[in-house]
């Protein structure tokens, strides 16, 4: 089984949360967050922003680290074992634009409440959840700026 790391964020900016919309050929169709692979010598803060910036054109910044998930997929060439490291990260505005190249065909920030139902995948919704209560309660105590 070969492992594979990427990295990605829970992108809020003024209490909504950065989704992107992905349809693959007919096989994939799917609201997700931000998420890629970790480049040769890229520490896993800088492959989160760089993947937020480059699937979404938003530009945000790492706030704190949320957790990690694992799941398994099947390619031609084998199994494979994922880790995806997750961020909490703030952006400076409500702009976004989906990368046409990876196949993202819409994107935009989404209230709590309808990010989570739009979300495709449990795994993400976890990690939502997870990031949406760290931002409540960065916000209550005043420590959450908007840029």
């Amino acid at each position: 089984m070969n492992e594979a790391v990427s990295c990605g964020g829970v992108v809020i900016y003024r209490g909504k949360i950065l989704l992107l919309f992905k349809k693959y050929h007919d096989r994939y169709n799917g609201w997700v967050l931000p998420k890629g692979t970790v480049e040769p010598g890229e520490d896993f803060i800088n492959t989160a922003v760089r993947e937020v910036k480059e699937e979404s054109g938003a530009n945000a910044n790492v706030v704190k680290y949320i957790g990690d998930s694992a799941y398994e997929f099947k390619t031609p060439e084998g199994l494979i074992s994922k880790t995806v490291h997750w961020y909490l990260m703030n952006a400076d505005s409500y702009y976004s634009k989906p990368q046409k190249e990876e196949f993202f065909t819409d994107s935009g920030y989404y209230k709590f409440h309808e990010a989570i139902y739009l979300l495709k995948y449990d795994n993400e919704r976890a990690i939502l959840q997870q990031a949406y209560d760290e931002y409540t309660d960065l916000k209550k105590n005043g420590l959450w700026v908007n840029r």
